[in-house]
């Protein structure tokens, strides 16, 4: 294969300005320890796990109220032993309490939380404030019976008060879980059902853009489908007062004392869930620990967050991207959280408020960047974001156009950090950072402490060929389980039973010789065309730079005889564009030109909008499933789609491929 075009080699400089040098320096001083480059760094990673993991304790300042007997107790997976005897608490270090933590430097009446949204004006909490909230809160669920091991689930937006809720349910040893408060009952319970809450804190309804959501009916519907609530917590933010539920304020009414219960390393400290676009969502369990370590290891060293710092990365409370930006608190950043829509009431919204807030790692996903390019907006021409060091992207594949686009408009000095990981590990597999160059097109690589590499279908390694993303070491933020998955079957049967041992992610990825790689898209969605398979993403880049089509998606049903099966194509395009027979031999000749004729599809069809979930993933697997049969509710619910009409085009081709 080619080599990608470099496009920002590691600054000359990047051992004395970034947290990462910072780091190069202490494991020299204090382990004896020199890399020159990130290779070899990585390599110690993921070769010395004990290593590598203890450093990030040390180096971060982590608390145990009860020390650890070792760092690793045994390695195999699933079942991995983080820091066995090890007592600690995620919260303590959120807010700046932990003992020992480098990353102290955080003054009373400096800013930790800035929220904005279409609901209500700008609000910001102090350090001061948010730990006495979080004091508060604390004292409040305690009354309302919440000890070490219940259940707290949030139908809440990104806004204080949710974070509030998350640092003091964490602080007490409880189990958080959240959902918006755009999806509807159905998919809540399907979540919520599963974890049996105690007490639910909700919003009654929001505001979208310009739009008011009254959200009533939903929150009676959830609370008459959660016989174990006790309590409703009714944060206001909408219309009119849920009856019978205690209010935020009540529950804040009383000082409290900032206490967090020291918990061991694994336990529970979250539970979140997959999307639910191909079956009931899974149920997946993190812990205090392996979350705790991660994130200081990710945003120091990868997002190189430090105090002072601001992060703003849009995300809803159901998207792990929500956890880590709240994790921002960790490394003493301030947290920029977004509430509503973000395209609202333009494209340059998001970056405007980069520029109100001064953040210096503004996150955005691959189709935000894309569609800012595809409308010639110039964000850093328009507005002063000369705080900003990193735009981070992830949740689909970012092109190499896209790539282009930010080193136009941002220059040399901003770094551009893809990456891929997912809610499995809350956290990226693959990605970039300061000690890494940025390739055109490519992720830089994999993460430090992952062990990720590309398999074949006999579970041999893969150097510049697409296969499946595996993880051949344990990390700690792997999950401790599955919600009510007593026997671990299901855990085991989602990772582990492809390839034993190994941590079986679901992507379809190719690593190059020199360490980057690219993410071809899902591998259970992957084109299997006549024995060869192809990568979804490649045919999103070459089809959406076409300036007729909006978006665009490709499924592919095989051929039960081995053929070729059928490759089908089907596109969004823009207003006043029709698909005819010049457009559709457009389309083809460019992916033939582009990739090869193999990729030319047999069908090319316009839909009024490609069907995605709320964090833009496209949804190939369920629409293949119903082009198959299936009918909607076996495959994805509607709630969590971000156009909840956008399988209907489907459900009709369905339709009709069955009466011909």
């Amino acid at each position: 294969m080619s080599t990608p075009e470099l496009l920002r080699p590691v600054a000359a400089d990047v051992r004395d300005t970034t947290e990462i040098g910072r780091y190069l320096r202490w494991l020299d001083e204090h382990r004896g320890l020199r890399f020159d480059a990130y290779p070899g760094l990585h390599r110690w990673s993921v070769e010395d796990l004990e290593g590598f993991w203890s450093s990030i304790r040390e180096y971060f300042g982590v608390c145990t109220h009860s020390p650890a007997e070792r760092v690793l107790g045994g390695r195999e997976m699933p079942g991995a032993q983080w820091f066995p005897g090890a007592t600690l608490n995620y919260a303590e270090h959120a807010v700046g309490l932990a003992r020992g933590d480098h990353h102290d430097a955080r003054p009373a009446d400096e800013v930790a939380v800035v929220a904005y949204s279409q609901t209500r004006e700008p609000v910001e909490l102090t350090w001061a404030q948010l730990r006495d909230q979080v004091a508060r809160a604390r004292a409040g669920l305690q009354r309302l019976g919440v000890g070490r091991g219940d259940r707290v689930v949030a139908y809440l937006p990104n806004i204080p008060e949710t974070v509030v809720a998350f640092l003091a349910t964490a602080g007490l040893g409880a189990v958080w879980a959240s959902c918006a408060p755009e999806f509807g009952a159905r998919s809540v319970l399907d979540r919520f059902a599963q974890v049996e809450p105690r007490v639910l804190l909700t919003v009654s309804g929001y505001r979208y853009g310009a739009k008011d959501v009254d959200r009533r009916a939903e929150v009676a519907e959830i609370r008459a489908g959660l016989p174990t609530v006790e309590r409703v917590v009714h944060v206001p933010y909408g219309p009119d007062d849920l009856p019978d539920t205690v209010g935020w304020d009540e529950l804040l009414a009383e000082p409290g004392e900032l206490l967090f219960d020291a918990v061991p390393f694994a336990h529970p400290l979250c539970v979140l869930f997959s999307s639910g676009t191909t079956g009931r969502p899974k149920a997946i369990v993190h812990g205090h620990g392996g979350i705790l370590l991660e994130h200081l290891k990710n945003h120091g060293l990868s997002w190189d967050l430090r105090p002072g710092d601001r992060i703003l990365w849009f995300s809803t409370t159901a998207w792990m991207m929500w956890n880590a930006l709240v994790s921002g608190l960790l490394v003493g950043a301030s947290v920029v959280l977004v509430d509503g829509n973000p395209m609202y009431p333009d494209l340059a919204w998001q970056w405007r408020l980069a520029e109100q807030t001064g953040a210096t790692l503004m996150g955005a996903s691959p189709g935000f960047l894309m569609a800012c390019r595809k409308q010639g907006l110039t964000p850093a021409k328009d507005h002063d974001l000369s705080r900003i060091r990193q735009i981070g992207a992830a949740g689909s594949p970012l092109p190499a156009e896209g790539y282009h686009w930010v080193r136009e408009q941002f220059g040399a000095d901003v770094l551009l950090n893809v990456g891929s990981g997912g809610t499995d590990v809350c956290t990226g597999i693959v990605q970039g950072g300061p000690l890494q160059p940025v390739w055109a097109g490519e992720i830089s690589g994999p993460c430090l402490g992952v062990a990720a590499e590309a398999f074949d279908e006999k579970g041999d390694p893969l150097v510049d060929e697409l296969g499946e993303l595996v993880i051949t070491a344990p990390m700690p933020s792997m999950p401790v389980g599955f919600w009510g998955d007593r026997d671990g079957s299901r855990y085991r049967e989602a990772y582990f039973a492809e390839y034993p041992g190994i941590w079986r992610h679901g992507d379809w990825i190719r690593f190059s010789a020199t360490g980057s790689c690219s993410v071809a898209g899902r591998s259970d969605a992957t084109l299997n065309r006549g024995g060869v398979r192809l990568g979804t993403a490649e045919f999103y880049r070459v089809v959406e730079e076409l300036p007729e089509v909006e978006d665009s998606l490709v499924v592919h049903l095989e051929d039960p005889a081995g053929g070729n099966g059928e490759l089908l194509l089907y596109v969004a395009l823009r207003d006043g564009v029709e698909l005819d027979d010049d457009l559709r031999r457009a389309i083809a000749g460019s992916l033939r030109s582009a990739l090869s004729p193999r990729h030319v599809p047999d069908s090319i069809t316009t839909v009024p909008a490609v069907p995605r979930n709320r964090t833009g993933k496209k949804l190939e697997l369920p629409v293949k499933k119903i082009l198959r049969g299936a009918r909607v509710e076996d495959v994805a619910s509607r709630d969590v789609l971000a156009d909840p009409t956008s399988l209907d085009a489907f459900l009709a081709q369905a339709a009709a491929r069955s009466r011909s």
